[in-house]
């Protein structure tokens, strides 16, 4: 018996919760990685980009295919590489190998945000849509909130690959259900042009003003999420004064409670429209965002209230985001827009990852220097989300 449209929504809940600890491991584990292999920040800025850099790769063909097949078979495919991936990842030497299995992880992990949006958006309709956003958003929060802490805990007790070897058996087991419980997803299939081609798939997605507008907002907010995102982690360590263990708090506190406000904001989507809740929420995000990046030694339960807050914003503010972006595009192309829409999210996040590095810089009291300039530019990066946001309609089919 196939799952029932409930259970799919939480078991593709369940696969982003596994590829989301995995692509966020290695920013809470950046200190280690550091001391580990003896690299600075630059080089560190890069093992931080390198899932991204594969799922670039991954989401440029994915764009062509994904459309072409059927949804379940691509999900077990790129589920099951990642879980290799990922455990692999547990038996890296060197930081150029660990590097290498971080791009070979998100080959397959890249486009699993795309296939999973693309099943959620055949499946629910728009005005119901914005719940479970919500919902696929929480699995974020639950990552944090339990994964990474979890991850650091093993870490701490053990090593660093501890945390891998658990994603990627995970990972294998998740793979059986689908094997064995997801249904088939051919419906899309009667919906593709006969004579589809990889330069009619392109025009597609770059002749329509709606889909670029879509494609823009999702790529700017997370560039402007991600700046602040790959030295959160050491800059409190080393500027703040908090231990290893000690990091694990701010995923735990943050992603609880961003458990409970995302399927908030979700139905608040839902019933006020995307638009001034994305508002309310892009602006809530600012205030964690400066206090954040200028952070003195500061009492610990002041920082995880900061720390919270961010989770808080910049969960929320994806909700409505991701909203009205998935509503963009007709079923025809579904797929192939949202593997578009992953793979320059991921470029975002390399781009984001580099260009933190290149700010951020260890100075002679070994402490990060340059912090809040980066939270002044992720500020400015998210406020132009607001122009592109507006442009989006909601396409036929939705």
């Amino acid at each position: 018996m196939s799952l029932s449209r409930n259970q799919i929504l939480f078991t593709l809940a369940l696969i982003n919760f596994t590829h989301i600890v995995d692509s966020m491991l290695i920013m809470p584990l950046g200190d280690i990685f550091i001391q580990q292999f003896n690299i600075n920040a630059t080089e560190y800025s890069l093992l931080v980009s390198g899932y991204a850099i594969g799922a670039v790769c991954s989401g440029l063909l994915a764009i062509f295919y994904l459309d072409i097949v059927d949804r379940k078979k691509a999900l077990l495919i790129a589920y099951m590489g990642f879980g290799v991936g990922t455990f692999l990842c547990a038996f890296a030497n060197s930081y150029a190998l660990l590097l290498s299995l971080r791009v070979l992880t998100g080959l397959f992990g890249g486009i699993l945000g795309s296939i999973v949006l693309s099943i959620v958006s055949d499946i629910y309709k728009f005005e119901e849509r914005g719940t479970a956003m919500g919902i696929l958003t929480s699995a974020f929060a639950a990552a944090s909130a339990l994964g990474i802490p979890i991850g650091l805990y093993l870490a701490a007790i053990g090593s660093w690959q501890v945390p891998f070897l658990i994603i990627g058996g995970l990972a294998t087991l998740v793979s059986i259900l689908l094997f064995f419980k997801f249904p088939t997803m051919t419906g899309h299939l009667k919906m593709v042009s006969k004579d589809r081609n990889a330069f009619k798939v392109l025009n597609d997605i770059i002749g329509d003003r709606n889909q670029v507008a879509a494609l823009m907002a999702g790529f700017v907010l997370v560039l402007g999420h991600f700046l602040i995102i790959p030295f959160i982690s050491p800059y409190l360590i080393k500027n703040v004064g908090f231990t290893q263990m000690q990091i694990s708090y701010q995923f735990f506190f943050g992603g609880v409670v961003s458990v409970f406000t995302s399927p908030f904001v979700g139905r608040m989507v839902d019933k006020y429209g995307f638009f001034r809740i994305f508002i309310i929420m892009l602006f809530f995000s600012f205030i964690p965002t400066y206090l954040i990046t200028n952070m003195p030694a500061a009492p610990i339960a002041y920082v995880l209230c900061i720390t919270t807050l961010f989770f808080i914003g910049g969960v929320g503010r994806m909700v409505p985001a991701n909203t009205i972006i998935t509503a963009s595009a007709p079923t025809a192309n579904r797929a192939s827009f949202m593997s578009c829409k992953s793979m320059l999210q991921q470029l975002a996040i390399a781009v984001a990852a580099f260009i933190s590095g290149r700010i951020v810089f260890i100075g002679d009291n070994d402490q990060f220097q340059n912090y809040e300039y980066v939270g002044y530019l992720s500020i400015a990066v998210c406020l132009v989300c607001i122009f592109f946001i507006r442009r989006i309609n909601v396409a036929s089919g939705n």
